[in-house]
């Protein structure tokens, strides 16, 4: 007699219900979001990039290279480059959800998401929620920093609310270029990867640490198309009172809801796909 040797049966795959409402996908976004934080609870050292980034940064380039920037007037710099700095943080944080999202992939979480009955965009939407709670640490830090070395708020709190919210509102549609950018290649790495060669020719092709009337006529035309320097633009218009608002905020939003208008959709296709 032979004795048959029978393979596992595969973990049933869950289809999403296209019958799912507003409030039950509000619920699987709570939910999840929950997962999220309990995970950054559980793993500190990632919130490594979000608490210490912006202190980094700060000293960095207010000692470093403040000295020779505006005659070596630090404080005038700090007035430069904290607003631009404030700006950018967003879309440095944003970069990181690629990586995680990748590595969800690869360790096996999303097939425990298959089996459940959850909108799919939720899971993605989600991770945008978390990503929004540490943008908002990583502002603070930065601005509490900033002002314990001497930085003014010349405006008020509106305005500086108004510059937090614009950072938030442009990093979070970067966010989606991110999630598709993690989806789609193979490894975490390659991930981190292209998304440094995103961010560090825009964070310094851009007005956000120095001036731009000593570039080279070529880096000038980058810069003005960059949206990060729009941004920093708006941002000191925000909070030292000086220069236009309108234009810059106006540009920065246009930017952010072109990028989620392509991307979002895509991500969420690309996601579909691979659940």
């Amino acid at each position: 007699m032979t004795t048959a040797t029978l393979a596992p049966a595969p973990a049933p795959v869950r289809e999403e219900d296209p019958r799912i409402g507003l409030s039950a996908n509000l619920r699987h976004i709570g939910a999840l979001t929950r997962r999220n934080l309990m995970r950054i609870k559980e793993d500190p050292e990632s919130m490594f990039d979000a608490v210490l980034m912006p202190i980094v940064f700060t000293v960095l380039f207010v000692y470093v290279f403040g000295g020779a920037m505006f005659a070596g007037d630090q404080d005038k710099y700090k007035q430069f480059m904290i607003p631009g700095l404030l700006g950018q943080t967003g879309m440095t944080l944003a970069l990181a959800v690629g990586t995680g999202l990748n590595s969800d992939f690869q360790t096996g979480v999303m097939d425990r998401f298959r089996t459940l009955p959850i909108g799919r965009a939720s899971v993605l939407l989600a991770k945008i929620a978390a990503e929004t709670l540490r943008a908002l640490l990583s502002s603070a830090i930065l601005l509490t920093f900033a002002f314990l070395l001497g930085f003014e708020l010349k405006t008020g709190v509106p305005e500086l609310l108004a510059a937090v919210g614009l950072s938030l509102v442009f990093g979070m549609s970067i966010v989606w270029i991110s999630m598709l950018l993690g989806m789609s290649l193979k490894s975490a790495q390659a991930v981190q990867g292209v998304s440094m060669l995103v961010l560090m020719p825009m964070q310094f092709g851009s007005s956000i640490f120095a001036p731009t009337d000593t570039m080279p006529g070529w880096l000038q035309a980058f810069t003005k198309v960059n949206p990060l320097s729009q941004l920093a633009d708006a941002s000191r218009s925000l909070l030292n009172g000086e220069g236009p608002v309108a234009h810059p905020v106006m540009i920065v939003l246009i930017w952010s809801a072109a990028a989620t208008a392509i991307f979002a959709p895509l991500a969420v296709a690309r996601f579909r796909k691979r659940v």
